[in-house]
């Protein structure tokens, strides 16, 4: 019974790593990521009082999917 239980956790590791890994490797995962980086970056300055008086509007302009009137 233990091996058994030891076969089947061996295998669920293996497959779970390389179904992270396909995850990780796709670019929605990396645009995900790299958009909660720049949410994370910006919280931190709030929180901090760093917030510069003219904000770079450069990110918020470059989004495909915004909304013009």
């Amino acid at each position: 019974m233990k091996n058994r239980d030891g076969i089947f956790a061996t295998i669920a590791v293996a497959l779970t790593t390389v179904m992270l890994a396909g995850v990780v490797s796709t670019d929605a995962y990396m645009q995900t990521a790299k958009a909660e980086v720049q949410g994370v970056r910006a919280l931190t300055e709030v929180a901090s009082g760093d917030v510069l008086a003219c904000a770079d509007t450069s990110l918020v302009a470059s989004d495909a999917m915004t909304v013009t009137r």
